[in-house]
């Protein structure tokens, strides 16, 4: 089990605690964004398989935004806030697995995009949800999202920092994106994907659900790309 040593109140990333039958580190409402590997103020990182996840196709689906082709065998629901630090660690490791996997038609990942931790404003979970949003009707959501976690800030998101990230994403920079950003245009939404990873019953963040079931929290696997991967196929999703 993942150590918890941040103050606050860090809890098991699960669905219902009686479900899981154990406890993993994970960001939850009234605690800070979580342990994880932060950048500087303004830091900009890319995801090392930027070029892949450009491939992937991305569609805003009620609450929740879908990558991957609508008619693959499998699903997989995340459930992240942006400032999550476990998020983040997930993003870099069990992230990257279901990425090649969707990109090889195997899963289609339906993203809850939360921002709990977004309490007055103090982590700009707000900000980074509607960016990202945003960055669905440019057709480069995968790649933006694996960059929004990579350059995870030890402040809080910025409109400058979301549109410096965006600098490094192909394609995504434009008078309309720079716009929605600005303009908060998608609030409206980012309250309803909030509303929507409420509705789960989810306790906090990080949680991956493959088919309905949990699947990489008892025993942290979602955080290990090799171990994560031994999970999916213990959940009949086999490897890209």
């Amino acid at each position: 089990m993942v150590g918890v040593r941040r103050a606050g109140r860090l809890v098991a990333a699960v669905a219902a605690a009686a479900l899981l039958g154990g406890a993993v580190a994970g960001c939850a409402g009234g605690g800070g964004a979580g342990e994880g590997a932060e950048a500087g103020p303004g830091t900009v990182k890319t995801s090392p398989i930027a070029a892949e996840l450009a491939k992937l196709p991305a569609r805003v689906d009620g609450s929740k935004i879908v990558v991957g082709q609508p008619d693959a065998p499998h699903t997989a629901q995340v459930l992240v806030d942006p400032r999550c630090g476990y998020c983040a660690h997930f993003e870099a490791a069990g992230g990257e697995v279901l990425a090649k996997l969707a990109g090889a038609g195997k899963v289609k990942v339906e993203y809850v995009l939360a921002s709990f931790l977004d309490q007055g404003g103090a982590s700009g979970s707000v900000k980074a949800v509607n960016a990202l949003r945003a960055s669905v009707e440019q057709g480069r959501f995968a790649e933006y999202l694996a960059a929004v976690f990579a350059s995870q800030p030890k402040g809080k998101f910025t409109d400058e920092h979301l549109l410096a990230i965006a600098d490094r994403v192909p394609g995504l920079r434009g008078a309309a994106f720079d716009k929605a950003v600005a303009d908060l245009a998608y609030r409206e939404w980012v309250g309803q994907a909030e509303k929507g990873f409420e509705e789960t019953g989810a306790q906090g963040t990080p949680l991956v659900l493959v088919d309905g079931k949990p699947a990489g929290a008892r025993d942290g696997a979602m955080f290990d790309a090799g171990a994560f991967t031994e999970t999916l196929k213990g959940a009949g999703v086999g490897v890209a």
